[in-house]
């Protein structure tokens, strides 16, 4: 008994053997009707009940056995596996580009993406990193890499040019790469020379990400573009005027956008998420995974035992770039357990 497929053999399956399949394209959906009313979530377990069970198409009668070519099984499983998970993924057949993927929460988006189904292209400025995760062997192997450096045009306009001329469209633009800046926290004292870098890389860097997706998702007539911000835009606590200041400004830019690029079915969105343990956060705080998590129960209105994690905005993000919110646009949507919305 062939054991449950994954997604990678699914699809060397698809590329490499589509006569095959063809060939046994009849035993599939015949054995598929007969797993449909198998009592059992468990794969192997349902296979075996369903190599013993009659079914019937167009007339004939097939009876499924031990003894039937490997073929015939390999295809009930691949069916199974089919319906199972790939008929599933939210982002089946989409094309996705991630700018500052190679880590953090754009990494673990990029990952989320590809396991989903997607088609992912990681821009960065860290090489080592993005080359990394665009050959890790475990399914996010369907992504790639460019080198981008989002303040400079350029590079933005070449991602995007690239994605284009390698996967034929852009479905998702998630524009996620940004800094935090130095801990100014005085202004008569503060750096002219940082306030334009944070500006420069979170702001411009979202401006040159939606112009760029927008010239290739208006002929289009669909898309969907997330920045993503963070709980300082929606109330200020903790963080420096200069990181505040990028991130409210990222906002606006995201509702006006919202309501001009509307009308061409294209969507705007921003998430801001609480702290997360990120290796940019986990730097500039000096804190782990864990100190990150205690920070945030010990200010959020909610569940102390519920703790936010790395992956839980990446979720966040799936959900504002799939079919699923296809009539959210212009929306900020906050990821903190309602600390944001404390009166103090």
């Amino acid at each position: 008994m062939l054991k449950r497929c994954n997604q990678n053999v699914v699809s060397k399956l698809i590329d490499d053997e589509a006569a095959l399949l063809q060939k046994a394209l009849a035993v599939s959906i015949d054995a598929a009707k007969s797993m449909s009313d198998i009592s059992t979530t468990d794969p192997d377990l349902a296979l075996e009940r369903a190599c013993k069970k009659e079914t019937r198409m167009s007339g004939s009668t097939y009876r499924l056995s031990q003894s039937r070519s490997i073929v015939d099984i390999a295809m009930v499983n691949l069916d199974w596996f089919y319906n199972l998970h790939v008929s599933k993924c939210q982002l089946k057949g989409k094309v996705a580009l991630i700018t500052g993927g190679a880590s953090g929460i754009g990494k673990e988006t990029a990952k989320l993406f590809a396991q989903q189904g997607a088609r992912v292209v990681i821009a960065d400025i860290q090489e080592e990193y993005g080359q990394v995760l665009a050959n890790e062997p475990d399914g996010s192997s369907i992504c790639s890499y460019i080198h981008c450096d989002v303040t400079n045009e350029p590079d933005v306009k070449n991602a995007v040019d690239t994605t284009i001329d390698r996967y034929g469209k852009l479905d998702i633009m998630f524009n996620n790469a940004g800094i935090l800046g130095a801990p100014d926290r005085q202004i008569a004292k503060s750096d002219k020379s940082n306030f334009e870098k944070v500006l420069s890389v979170n702001l411009m860097g979202n401006y040159l990400g939606l112009k760029h997706a927008a010239w290739v998702m208006i002929p289009a007539g669909q898309g969907s573009i997330i920045s993503t911000v963070s709980i300082t835009s929606s109330n200020l606590k903790g963080a420096t005027f200069t990181y505040e200041c990028s991130k409210h400004a990222v906002v606006a830019l995201m509702k006006s956008t919202a309501i001009e690029l509307g009308k061409h079915g294209i969507r705007v969105n921003c998430v801001s998420p609480a702290i997360v343990a990120t290796p940019m956060a986990t730097e500039v705080f000096e804190m782990d995974e864990e100190g990150a998590e205690e920070v945030n129960a010990s200010c959020a209105a909610f569940n102390k035992r519920v703790k936010l994690k790395a992956n839980d905005v990446p979720q966040t993000v799936m959900y504002l770039a799939s079919n699923e919110s296809k009539y959210v646009n212009g929306l900020n949507l906050v990821v903190d357990g309602a600390f944001t919305a404390l009166p103090y």
